[in-house]
């Protein structure tokens, strides 16, 4: 009975160390480079905003989502379900913040704007009416987001419809509604504050002038495989 007992003992002790290592091993998130300048997106996002939105908002989400993580698995390998518990709104949060910036710039682009052409031109015909009533709705949405969040152009796989939402904070689309994101517009202060102030209005409108909707109709492609 002690023999049993101390194989189980030893079994456990192994299980945690691998644990530990794939934990030590595992590959921590980085921050993705633009593929434009910060001043590319001038007069619409000005070069300040973007610096700052990128190399110390995103980066932040980036590394705090590494410790959250490291704690997680250090909690996962104690058992503690108390800690992965409270860890959760951090992992939501930094995780999120990580997604939907990560999204965000590929949304954007200094040849960007005009309207969508091909498959997603069709699709937002066929679920909004026409590419205009889209941008209304979404506009409409994305400025009413109370405090700071996101509005999103999404697929919903189920349907194959596109549908319009907003998230608070930085809950990501997919994670809290199941839709998968195309297009998102970041609503949270520091996106827009330095140049618009405090009308998030007119910096919706200008925004649609530097979206990258080749990226959009790749994304729609992805979605829908």
């Amino acid at each position: 009975m002690l023999c049993r007992v101390g194989q189980i003992r030893r079994c456990a002790a192994s299980l945690n160390q691998s644990i530990n290592q794939i934990a030590a091993s595992r590959q921590k998130h980085t921050l993705p480079d633009l593929a434009y300048d910060y001043g590319a997106l001038e007069p619409h996002v000005s070069a300040e905003i973007m610096q700052l939105h990128h190399s110390k908002h995103h980066a932040t989400y980036v590394n705090n989502l590494n410790v959250t993580e490291e704690k997680y698995q250090e909690a996962l390998a104690k058992g503690d379900v108390t800690a992965q518990v409270s860890l959760q709104p951090a992992l939501k949060f930094n995780g999120g913040g990580h997604i939907n910036h990560t999204i965000f710039w590929t949304n954007l682009s200094p040849n960007g704007g005009g309207e969508p052409q091909g498959e997603l031109m069709e699709a937002i015909k066929r679920d909004f009416g026409s590419f205009q009533k889209m941008k209304e709705k979404m506009s409409t949405a994305t400025v009413a987001v109370q405090g700071s969040g996101w509005g999103w152009l999404g697929y919903e796989k189920d349907s194959g419809r596109l549908r319009i939402a907003a998230c608070a904070n930085q809950d990501p689309l997919q994670g809290t509604t199941g839709l998968i994101p195309l297009l998102g517009i970041d609503v949270w202060e520091h996106a827009y504050y330095l140049q618009y102030k405090n009308v998030r209005p007119d910096y919706v409108k200008a925004i649609w002038n530097i979206i990258n909707w080749e990226n959009v109709n790749e994304r729609l492609q992805m979605a829908k495989k």
